[in-house]
């Protein structure tokens, strides 16, 4: 059985709000600025509602590492929108502190009948330590944008681009991976792209990076976050 992250989320407001969960950006090598999706979102009403309260939203996701890319029809994804289509994803490990062989790196191939697609994942010496690696082949940068970076699998199976760079042609992009999840009050849907910094600042933190995976949030009457 896969591991889970999962996170529990109450609504004990007054009020219904929209809520949506995303991941701290992965660290990069090569590329320039970093781009975050949402990975989920939906409305809840008040827990304690007479009519419609009692609910909860569960965001999981699996502990599995992903390499993601995706075409786009921009070479800035504007907040609000989705990121892109057409997305390949692969599961792929991390390379090891100790530098032992992992399969850490993965190419990108770009077909105009098959779409992208990302090769098995193999051992590639030279990628830092926590990290994965996408090689871009060459292409015509001036008429097609692909993004490349990190993905999550969700528990129905679906995939999410959940940060990434805008890839160049022929190039090495490593994702350092962080496993720290939030929650904020709005409405993006999976795959629309959003702005890390700005809602990162009020927004409930879930940090497994030390190994825990279950979280129970609470967003309270006085609009402040419980977790535990």
């Amino acid at each position: 059985m896969p591991t889970l992250i999962t996170i529990n989320l109450v609504n004990k407001s007054t009020q219904s709000h929209g809520f949506y969960f995303f991941q701290e950006p992965a660290k990069y090598t090569g590329g320039t600025k970093v781009y975050s999706n949402s990975l989920f979102g939906a409305p809840l009403s008040p827990y304690d509602d007479p009519t419609s309260g009692g609910g909860s939203l569960t965001f999981r996701s699996n502990l599995q590492f992903v390499a993601g890319v995706q075409q786009s029809d921009n070479n800035v994804p504007p907040v609000g929108q989705a990121s892109g289509y057409g997305t390949a994803t692969r599961p792929i490990d991390l390379t090891t502190s100790d530098g032992s062989p992992t399969n850490n790196s993965t190419l990108l191939a770009i077909s105009d009948t098959s779409g992208l697609g990302l090769s098995a994942p193999k051992f590639t010496p030279g990628v830092q330590a926590g990290a994965f690696r996408i090689t871009t082949p060459s292409y015509n940068a001036g008429a097609n944008n692909y993004l490349a970076g990190s993905a999550v699998q969700l528990a129905n199976g679906s995939y999410v681009l959940s940060n990434f760079v805008l890839a160049s042609p022929a190039a090495n992009i490593d994702a350092q991976p962080i496993l720290k999840y939030y929650v904020a009050v709005g409405d993006f849907v999976s795959g629309t792209v959003m702005n890390f910094t700005t809602s990162s600042v009020t927004a409930a933190l879930c940090d497994a990076t030390s190994g825990k995976v279950s979280f129970n949030v609470t967003y309270d009457a006085s609009g402040k976050w419980q977790i535990s």
